[in-house]
């Protein structure tokens, strides 16, 4: 009886088993500052192309699956739409005419950005001739922000 008191006492005592411990995630914000600049830096990079009228450029910005939405058009869809349409409005862009984009806001993570911002078209003179607003989704494909999204209208002209 002894024997067996005492294997029972030690057969309890054995050490419990370690808890298995549960990893620590901790969740970092994106950086929206910097990601702000990042995509000012494509806008900026955008309206040179546009500037200099090539559209192969500026459909570089786009993914081969975007879908662009503009002013009195039907929706394009794919990068081969978009540049076709980009092609017909940049050949018909008077000479001089330059635009920029201003990045006003931006919202989402670190993979699916999107941005508020507007534009400015002035002619060869200096003169602003029209003002609009668009908004940009921007998804991070091989490590760089490409848009996959855009909708775009200009604002009404002042008489």
């Amino acid at each position: 009886m002894c024997v067996a008191l005492s294997l029972l006492v030690i057969g309890c005592s054995a050490p419990a088993p370690k808890p298995v411990e549960t990893p620590v995630v901790v969740e970092t914000k994106p950086d929206m500052a910097a990601i702000k600049e990042e995509i000012q830096a494509l806008e900026s990079a955008w309206s040179a192309a546009d500037n200099a009228r090539d559209a192969n450029a500026v459909a570089a910005f786009y993914a081969d699956d975007a879908w662009s939405l503009s002013n009195d058009k039907p929706t394009l869809v794919g990068k081969a739409a978009i540049l076709a349409d980009l092609t017909e409005g940049l050949a018909k862009k008077a000479v001089g005419t330059t635009v920029s984009y201003e990045v006003q806001d931006v919202f989402g993570n670190d993979t699916q950005v999107t941005e508020v911002g507007k534009s400015t078209t002035k002619d060869a003179s200096g003169k602003v001739i029209s003002t609009g607003k668009y908004m940009a989704v921007w998804e991070k494909r091989d490590g760089k922000y490409i848009c996959i999204r855009d909708i775009y209208n200009n604002d009404v002209k002042e008489k």
